[in-house]
Formats: C-alpha cells, sequence, structure tokens
C-alpha cells in the first residue's frame, strides 16, 4: 500500500491514566506548529459501542462531536490541542468495532468466510488509520491506543499497529510509548523497573518503540539524566529518544516540556518539516501563569462533584474566558442536591451544566431563579437552560412547573418531549447530537455576544422547551431569544432585566480553546468581573 501519510502509535504502560492522551494531543500540536496537517484517533478496548451510556463518575464528561458522535473525554483534548473538528470515527471503541463486524457477517458481506481476530478484525482497526488519514488529508495521522500495554482486552488493536508497517512501510509509522518512572522516597531514587517491564511487554507483541515518553516528578526530574541512559541501555531505544516528562501545573504547558525534554530529535528522523513555531503556546503559558491581581469566583452547580472530568469541557472553556480577560479563575463546586443561596451569593457568576436525571436538578433550579432574582451573571448550558425556563415559569405563577422528564403532567411540562417524538425515547430517535443551527434575535444581549445571529452549536439532549407555554416563561423573567431555523425550537433564552443571564439548548463548551475563549464563556467572565 503506497502512502504520502505518515502514522504515529502512542501506547501507553506502568499505569491507567499515565497522559497518553495529552501527549498524543501535544506531539500533534507540535507537529501543527511545524506547517504539517495532522489528525489524531483513539481506540478504546471497552465494549460499549459509545459513550453515550458510561457512568460519567467513573469516565469523565461524554463529549460529542459535530456530526454527533458521543465519545470519550480525549476527542476533547484533540480539539483543543489541535484546533480541529474530530469526527464519529476518530474514536473506535471494541463494541463498535465488533459490531461493524458481526453486522457485515450477518448482512452476508463475507460471503461465508469463517470471520477472525486476524486478519478481520485487525484489518478493520488498520482500515479505520487510512480512512481517518484520507477524510483529513493529513500528513501525520496519530493513533492513541487506549489502556495499558499487556491488557488482555486492548490485544487486537496492539496486533494491527504491530501488523500495519507491513502495509505501509516501517519508515512511515513512528511507534511511540509513554510509561511512568516512580520515585521513591525512601531510598531517594527514580525506579526503572516498571518502566522496563512495560516496554519488556511491548516488545513481547513485536513492536521496539520509536521513542519512549518518561513520566516523572516535576520536583524531581532535574535529578533524572540517568533515568534516559538507563531506558535507554535496558530497552533498545536510542537515548535521544527518551523524552523525561515532568508533571506539568497545566496541562497547556506539555507541548512545550516535549520540545524542551527532547521530542523533536525522534520525530524529526521520522519527519524533517522545519523548526515548530511554538509562540501561540509560549503565548498561552504566559496567561496561565501570569498573577493577575483580580481573581473571579465561579459556581459550577454539579450532579458530580467527586470527578471533576464529569465537567472538562465546561471548566476548560472557564479557564480560557479567564485568561483571555485576564483574570483569576476559582471555580468552586456546588453541590447540586445540597445547594443553598448562601452557597449562590458567594460567588461572582454561575454556571448550571448539562446533565441527566432527576438528582439534583431542584438545586439547579433554585440557582436559576436566585440569579433571576439578584441579577446574578448566570450561564445555563443544556440542562442549565431548562432549569432556567422551570424557574422562570414557577416565577411566572405556574406552580409544579417542570419537566416531562422529572414527571411533570400536560399543562406544568415547560420542558417536554415534543408530540411526533412521542414513543421513540428508548430507542434514541430524540435525541439531538451533534451541530445544529440557531438564528437569534437581533439586538439581543445574545446576539451581541456572539457578534451575529446565526450560529451552529453542538447539542446532546432529548428534551424541549414546550412552546405552548411560554406566556408564562416569559412573565418569569425569560425571553427566547434564539430559535431553530424553522422556529419550532428554542435554543437560547435571556433575562432582559438581569446585566448577564443568557441559557443555551446546547453545548457551546465543546468549541471553546484554550487561545480562544468562546464567547458565552467570556461574556460570563466579563460580566462576573464586574461583580467582583
Amino acid at each position: 500500500m503506497k502512502t504520502n501519510t505518515k502514522y504515529i502509535f502512542v501506547t501507553g504502560g506502568v499505569i491507567s491514566g499515565v497522559g497518553k492522551g495529552i501527549m498524543s494531543a501535544s506531539i500533534g500540536a507540535i507537529l501543527k506548529a511545524k506547517g504539517l496537517k495532522v489528525s489524531m484517533q483513539k481506540c478504546d478496548p471497552y465494549f460499549n459501542v459509545d459513550a453515550g451510556l458510561l457512568n460519567p463518575r467513573e469516565h469523565g464528561e461524554c463529549f460529542v462531536t459535530y456530526d454527533g458522535a458521543e465519545t470519550d473525554l480525549d476527542l476533547g483534548h484533540y480539539e483543543r490541542f489541535l484546533d480541529e473538528e474530530m469526527t464519529g470515527d476518530s474514536i473506535w471503541t471494541s463494541g463498535k468495532l465488533y459490531k461493524r463486524l458481526i453486522d457485515d457477517e450477518r448482512a452476508g458481506k463475507f460471503g461465508g468466510r469463517t470471520v477472525q481476530l486476524v486478519p478481520h478484525v485487525t484489518g478493520l482497526v488498520q482500515q479505520t488509520f487510512v480512512d481517518n488519514a484520507k477524510h483529513f488529508k493529513s500528513d501525520v495521522h496519530i493513533v492513541e491506543i487506549g489502556g495499558t500495554i499487556g491488557d488482555l482486552e486492548g490485544s487486537h488493536f496492539v496486533e494491527a499497529i504491530r501488523e500495519f508497517p507491513n502495509k505501509v512501510g516501517r519508515e512511515n509509522c513512528l511507534f511511540v510509548h509513554v510509561c511512568y518512572v516512580p520515585w521513591l522516597s525512601t531510598s531517594h531514587e527514580f525506579k526503572t523497573k516498571p518502566a522496563q517491564n512495560s516496554l519488556r511487554d511491548l516488545r513481547e507483541f513485536g513492536i521496539i518503540p520509536d521513542m519512549v515518553v518518561a513520566r516523572m516528578d516535576v520536583d524531581r526530574v532535574i535529578q533524572a539524566p540517568q533515568v534516559a541512559s538507563k531506558l535507554a541501555t535496558f530497552c533498545g531505544v536510542a537515548q535521544d529518544a527518551v523524552v523525561l516528562m515532568p508533571d506539568a501545573k497545566s496541562v497547556y504547558e506539555v507541548p512545550l516540556n516535549a520540545v524542551q525534554g527532547g521530542v523533536l530529535a525522534p520525530l524529526e528522523r521520522f519527519i524533517d518539516h522545519g523548526d515548530p513555531d511554538m509562540k501561540q503556546w509560549e503565548e498561552l503559558v504566559e496567561h496561565i501563569e501570569a498573577k493577575p491581581e483580580q481573581t473571579v469566583k465561579i459556581g459550577l452547580v454539579a450532579k458530580y462533584v467527586d470527578n471533576t472530568d464529569t465537567y472538562l469541557s465546561v471548566t476548560e472553556a472557564l479557564k480560557a474566558g479567564a485568561w483571555q480577560a485576564g483574570v483569576g479563575l476559582e471555580i468552586v463546586w456546588i453541590y447540586a442536591d445540597e445547594a443553598t443561596e448562601a452557597d449562590f451569593a458567594d460567588v461572582d457568576g454561575i454556571v448550571v451544566p448539562g446533565g441527566f436525571g432527576v438528582r439534583g436538578v431542584e438545586g439547579k433550579i433554585a440557582a436559576a431563579q436566585y440569579c433571576l432574582e439578584h441579577d446574578k451573571p448566570y450561564l445555563g448550558l443544556c440542562l442549565g437552560l431548562q432549569a432556567a425556563v422551570i424557574a422562570a415559569a414557577r416565577r411566572g405563577g405556574l406552580k409544579g412547573a417542570n419537566s416531562e422528564e422529572f414527571g411533570a403532567k400536560a399543562g406544568k411540562n415547560v420542558v417536554y418531549i415534543m408530540p411526533d417524538q412521542k414513543g421513540k425515547e428508548s430507542t434514541g430517535g430524540t435525541m439531538r447530537l451533534g451541530d445544529y443551527p440557531a438564528k437569534l434575535s437581533a439586538g439581543s444581549l445574545t446576539a451581541k455576544i456572539y457578534g451575529t445571529t446565526e450560529v451552529i452549536e453542538r447539542h446532546r439532549h432529548r428534551y424541549e422547551v414546550n412552546q405552548a407555554l411560554l406566556a408564562q416563561i416569559e412573565k418569569g423573567g425569560l425571553k427566547v431569544v434564539g430559535k431553530s431555523p424553522d422556529g419550532k425550537l428554542v435554543e437560547f433564552v435571556e433575562a432582559p432585566e438581569c446585566s448577564f443571564f443568557v441559557a443555551t439548548q446546547a453545548h457551546p463548551e465543546f468549541k471553546s480553546r484554550p487561545y480562544r475563549a468562546h464567547p458565552l464563556f467570556a461574556g460570563l467572565i466579563e460580566s462576573a468581573k464586574r461583580q467582583v
């Protein structure tokens, strides 16, 4: 197979959560800074078809692509680091992979042949690499393999990348292994044996890495020149291909740390395309490390507070807004189940993020009501919009106003399943996923914030605002300022009497970038800044 595309495969070892996703995205950012077209993909071993039903407390947020795929949060890292929109095919789980093969087998596409791990499973995995590279017309396609080397459930992905150089040429493939090197405080030394064992497991699959990334304690990395020498000696890689990576205060420091740690030498042997222009990242880190005179406190009214990754894109969007505004940011986690007016009063602005299920909803409705009544800057996202219209309808005299999701009956259901969607709830047919357009009212605060009356945002929800009850919602202080082009769906509301009260049915956090804050988050921070 002839190819002009280069492929980079990133594996991990020793521990899970070692930082493969951030390192993969950082390598992509560096290559993009060299002027190359870069695309990315993740292969995840779990058997869920997608991330839509995964427990956010365990797995973190469900990131949604523009084409409506519910994915792993690492795709959010890819988008933020590369400033490129991923697709549903930018992630392949084992469940999605096997479902495709089983569907093809049932449809007779194998012509009676025996379907096997090799070559059919591995062949499909490899085809996803090629298809993604073609779709993005990329010079370099980076593939992150989820899990750790040695995990039984991920062996088909590892076998696929082992075989792949035979199809495209070994010179077109770069293997990167990210592993952890622990520091033992009792003996005051780094221990490379776990990393050595992880690399041995990788070699047993038939893969010798071209680059080894050693994650290390930030305070001890200057004491570690011997680590690179030892890993090179015992693991069969060039010493300048061992990249020592200290822990970083911010993930956005990692591309610069990678350059400083020596990532360019193995990359330039693989694809020589000049020096990377890292100015954008240097400026971003300067913003992050700056010590502003003013700090704003933003309350995040959350259903889950024990895993902040559940709202990762929201918190990253808030940070971007703060960096752009030149203020410090303190995110105050307000547990929705126990939220009080004192919690709301203690912050300069409030975000009510998306979510599913009744738990914590009354706390989110209370947050919206407080902001309406006290002119507290408010940004509602998806369920945050629904909480706002419920709060407004109750203020407008509709006692018992609620969402059908939480048991509201006709006449009280200010949020509902539209009549033509009834009966489809269990099939997923009512979910709005991915990009949808909206038209904003000219002269509205929302339109001024966006600087346009036509916007496109990503969605992930089933329930809609019941426009038959708009009179009660408007009486309670809200005004609809954005609808779908056909006018059937409410997309944005705001409170005309408040300095900043904006809510959207969408998830604008997915489009925020660290060096280009989303307008709604920038607007919230600017409004909160005036509250301090």
